[in-house]
């Protein structure tokens, strides 16, 4: 496996050599154990990336271990290892993928559906091995499954998702308005269509949290304690 290129921010090689310890992990005999895995899903707008900093940082303090997010950033970087345009990853659910279903697409060319089975994968694989946060993609659904993974999702009213991605990316309230409605509807019918479920359906996750009503702090430690609390190997984390 290639290393990161150089041009990479220093955070995502930092993250992108854990994913690899994370890797080496798992084929050595001596470390294989069941340890917890989190996903976090969320309606466009809401604080996923910033929870999951957050909640990183909770669980390496009390585990003692390092913990690993795998979001957008990391997924592009898998993607390169596995050879998937960056372009069609950032495409993943336009109009590009109607046009795949009437079979007008270059021949040898990965496809949408391809491409997430490709992503999907190292999904699968990186909640079996745990120690792991994982941003949107239907890990929720991709691994409903998993004795060790906890399945969370945020929520808030539009008007409220539309004012605070307006506030973080410097957008008046008409385009931040587009985007959050492009976005969701975009990201949620192309999930649904790869993996044949609804991302909403509340039956996936553990619990549901207002991100409206509650912020970063008090949903990542609502999470760290959740987890604790369930984990049956008390020895995982650190008493306290």
């Amino acid at each position: 496996m290639t290393r990161p290129l150089p041009s990479l921010t220093p955070d995502i090689e930092r993250r992108f050599d854990g994913w690899m310890k994370i890797q080496e992990r798992h084929i050595s005999p001596s470390e294989i154990k069941l340890r917890p895995g989190i996903t976090l899903s969320r309606q466009f707008g809401c604080q996923a990336y910033p929870l999951a900093e957050r909640l990183k940082t909770l669980f390496e303090a009390a585990s003692g271990e390092h913990w690993n997010i795998l979001d957008k950033s990391l997924i592009e970087l898998v993607a390169k290892e596995e050879g998937i345009s960056l372009s069609l990853l950032k495409r993943l659910g336009d109009m590009s993928r109607v046009i795949e279903t009437f079979g007008l697409h270059s021949p040898g060319l990965v496809t949408h559906d391809l491409a997430f089975d490709k992503v999907a994968h190292y999904l699968v694989e990186i909640a079996k091995l745990g120690n792991s946060i994982m941003v949107g993609r239907g890990a929720a659904i991709l691994c409903k499954g998993f004795p060790n993974c906890f399945h969370f999702r945020l929520i808030g009213s539009h008007e409220w998702r539309v004012s605070t991605y307006a506030r973080r990316m410097g957008l008046s309230h008409t385009e931040a308005e587009a985007e959050v409605t492009e976005n969701e509807e975009r990201r949620e019918k192309f999930v649904n269509h790869c993996l044949g479920e609804n991302v909403a359906d509340p039956q996936f996750y553990d619990a549901t949290f207002n991100n409206e009503r509650h912020g970063v702090e008090d949903i990542s430690c609502a999470i760290l304690a959740f987890v604790r609390n369930s984990w049956e190997d008390k020895k995982y984390f650190k008493p306290g």
